[in-house]
């Protein structure tokens, strides 16, 4: 939790709003591959990419 709270106070301090999208999406797509790790939606997921 403390590198996200000191994340956030770079972003804010630094000006580099333009990071906060990167980073979500970088979290959806890690979850996305979470969730799918051994469903059987996996197949269906891979080939969308």
């Amino acid at each position: 939790m403390a590198f996200i709270i000191e994340l956030w106070q770079f972003i804010r301090v630094r000006k580099k709003f333009w990071l906060i999208p990167i980073i979500v999406m970088m979290v959806l797509f890690g979850g996305l591959l979470v969730l799918t790790q051994g469903s059987a939606v996996a197949p269906f997921i891979y080939t969308i990419f």
